[in-house]
This record gives C-alpha cells, structure tokens and sequence, in this order.
C-alpha cells in the first residue's frame, strides 16, 4: 500500500511539472515561425480562398447554404495581415492579437458556423477536420486549443436550428481530427523546447570553456598593473595602467556577450528579477566602462542628461542592452568615410510625454528603409559578415520586459537614432539599488 501511495504521488508530481512547464510557464508563440512573408502568405489566402470557395459552393457544386456576406467579411480581414503596422515587427503584441483574431474568425469560428447551417455533410466535415490541422500549424497549441473550441461553441449556438440534423458519428471524426491536430501542434512545441535546452547545454558549454582563458587574462591585466608600481617611469606606467585597464573592460564586456548569447539561446527567457534603475547612473556607467579601441572613439562620446528618470528593469540585462547600441553605434562612424569627433554618438536621458527616454544617436553610415523592418528581428543583421543578428533582438526583449519600447529611425548616409521609452517608476516605496552621488 505504500508503494502504490509513493507511485501515485511520483505520477502526480511529474504530471504538475509538465503542466507548469508546458502549459503555464512556457511562453506562448502565437504565430509560428513569424515573418512578414508567412502573414503575406496568410493573408493572401485570406484574401482570395473564401470567393474562390464561395464560387465553388454556389454554382459548380451547390451546398444547401451559403453567404456571400460572412466571406466578404473574412476576405477584408485578410487585409489586416497587410498592415504595416502588423508586418513590421511580427513579435510585437499587438501583431500577435491581430494574427490570432483574424486566423480565430476565418477559421474555427467560421468553419464550424458554416459546418452546422449546412448540416455537417460531408464536404463541410472534412472542411472542419482539415481546418482543425491548419489551426493548430498557424499558432500555438494553447491559443488553438481554446480559439478552437470556442469556435465550436459559437458556431453551433450561431447555427443551432439547422444543426439539429447533424449526424451524431461526424462528432467522432472532428474528435479524433481535434486530438491528433493537438498531439500535433503538443508534440511539436515540446520538440521546439527540447531543441532549445540542447542549444542551451552547448552554449553553457561554450562560456564555461571561454570564461577559464578569460578570467586568467584579467589576473595577467592584475599582475601587469602591480609589476609597473615599481621602477617604471610615470610615463610608461601610465600608458601600461591604462592598458590594462582597457584589457579587463574588454573581458567584461566579452563576459557579458556570453550572457546575451545564453540569453539568446534560451529564446529570450529573461529573468524575473528587477530592481529599480536609475537611467542617467546607468548611461555613464556603461560609457565609462565600454572597451573603446582608441581614445578618438573615446572621445567621440558625448551623455547629455535633459531629465533623469527611475525605471523597474533587469539592471545587468539593461547595461548589455546599452553597451549593443553603443557598439553597435561605433561599428557605424567606422564605416563611414569621416573619422569620429566629438558628439558624433550621443548618448541622451529625458522624459518624453510623460515616459523615460534613452536615445543613442550617431552620425554614421545610416540604415535603409528597407533594413528598418527587420532589424529587430532574428537572426537579422546589417553587419555582413560580422554579425550574428542576435544583438538588437535580445535589446528588443529586454526592454519589452520592463514594459517599454524600442524604436528606430534612420537615413542612410546620415546617422541613426534608437530610442527607449520606458515607464516611469512612481511607486513612492521603491527606491533605486544604486543612488546618484
């Protein structure tokens, strides 16, 4: 009898893991592998599937029902996906409500309302059954689990006097067509999950075996400091001091792309743990900390402090996010035909109708238009050839972890602006980690 008790609670604790694991705590994707070219595609069916069926159902094979005006109604949505607005930033939330509305109505909501006016015949159940597959491939099992039954539910009371013919079999093959679509769509987000802790585990792998040279790096930076205090000319010292100390802010900033990569290959699970930041303490320290290659890029810096704010955000993360954009900014001046001087990068804190602002603007090489659509987005990289395209996604990310946006605009051969918009900590009882002095 104990046995069976510690068996039934081993079964019980395993199965409330997986349920907090895969269904409460993963993060939910509701559009699948997003790309401006995936919603063109969907709202390009969207745009011509329902006249094209209204067609086929009305005059080439009649069905006892049709309606010109709800395939009207799902051809116009079809041009949401169009938007610009949607397709810029396919991760952004309100492109994800957008999706998940317009794939909901012309979808389970459409296809089981039209599945009961016409009786559940057979052309209108195997539309159902395919349709249940489609679902759960365009969006998250999660999201088609309830967009699908909430269809069902709508649909049928919509069509309740005509569904009373429905023959009672056609239940169990919706049945079985609804539980493989969702062991389908379970079965695939799990592989995805799985996926990903492999990439982890060679990532934590990877900065374990990068981080052992680098920590030895920094106690040869150490030891080269306190060899200089002795018999060496001020001069000299001076040089071999400041040489060293650019030696350990690079492994610094090394250490903290090893951070972002892991943060990267987790899919930007960022931790929970924030603190109160303030914005201008945090902009100094990291133009104060950044590896600079010469003095010139150095002094090509400028901060201005118009008004400084608090905001609630990861203040490690937020320094990584700051230290992308200024390298990011660098790596631009050097491409342009000018060499850097001051305020070529400036670095400005203030408040802007009623958020915290941080904007990194430069002078250099500029972005096109074109390349401002997706320079969020994975993967994505305007560096040919030296970059990953991870850089601005993980500051995306984190930035929209503390409730803020980040913005850019550009002109080629100009410069470029990105600008962060963050609430403003007003909570009385939260106090900042690290005051101003």
């Amino acid at each position: 009898m104990p046995l069976d008790r510690l068996r039934f609670y081993s079964v019980k604790t395993r199965l409330w893991r997986w349920l907090l694991d895969e269904v409460v705590h993963a993060p939910l994707e509701p559009i699948l592998h997003p790309s401006r070219t995936r919603l063109w595609w969907a709202g390009l069916c969207i745009l011509v599937a329902p006249l094209a069926f209204y067609e086929l159902w009305k005059n080439v094979w009649p069905q006892p029902f049709e309606s010109l005006f709800a395939r009207l109604i799902l051809t116009v949505s079809g041009l949401l996906l169009f938007l610009p607005a949607v397709t810029k930033d396919t991760s952004a939330r309100h492109s994800a409500w957008v999706f998940s509305a317009v794939c909901w109505v012309s979808l389970p909501a459409f296809f089981f309302w039209m599945y009961g006016m016409n009786g559940g015949n057979a052309v209108w159940l195997a539309s159902v059954t395919a349709m249940l597959l489609i679902y759960y491939h365009l969006t998250d099992w999660r999201i088609a689990t309830v967009g699908s039954a909430l269809g069902a539910l709508i649909g049928w009371m919509a069509a309740h006097n005509q569904s009373a013919g429905i023959p009672a079999e056609n239940t169990i093959v919706i049945g079985f067509a609804w539980v493989a679509a969702f062991l389908l769509g379970a079965s695939s987000a799990n592989l995805r999950r799985v996926r990903l802790i492999n990439t982890l585990s060679a990532m934590g792998v990877m900065a374990h075996e990068l981080r052992t040279p680098l920590a030895t790096v920094n106690i040869m930076g150490d030891v080269l400091r306190s060899l200089v205090r002795h018999d060496v000319p001020e001069a000299q010292r001076k040089q071999i001091e400041d040489l060293s100390t650019r030696l350990q802010n690079l492994v610094r900033s090394m250490n903290r792309q090893i951070d972002t990569q892991i943060s990267n290959a987790q899919l930007l699970r960022l931790p929970h743990e924030q603190s109160p930041v303030m914005a201008a303490e945090l902009v100094l320290e990291v133009v104060s900390n950044y590896p600079y290659r010469s003095n010139r890029e150095r002094d090509c810096v400028q901060v201005h402090i118009r008004q400084d704010f608090c905001f609630v955000a990861p203040r490690q993360l937020f320094a990584q996010v700051l230290t992308n954009l200024v390298k990011n900014a660098l790596h631009a001046l050097a491409s342009a035909s000018t060499a850097p001087v001051a305020g070529d990068l400036r670095l400005e804190v203030g408040v802007h109708r009623g958020k915290g602002r941080i904007a990194v603007s430069d002078n250099g090489v500029g972005i096109s238009h074109e390349q401002q659509a997706q320079i969020f987005e994975p993967f994505f990289s305007t560096q040919k050839g030296s970059g990953n395209g991870l850089g601005l996604t993980f500051c995306k990310n984190v930035v929209e972890a503390a409730q803020g946006t980040i913005s850019v605009h550009a002109e080629p051969h100009v410069g470029s602006v990105f600008m962060i918009d963050l609430p403003l900590n007003q909570d009385p009882n939260i106090r900042p980690d690290h005051p101003r002095t």
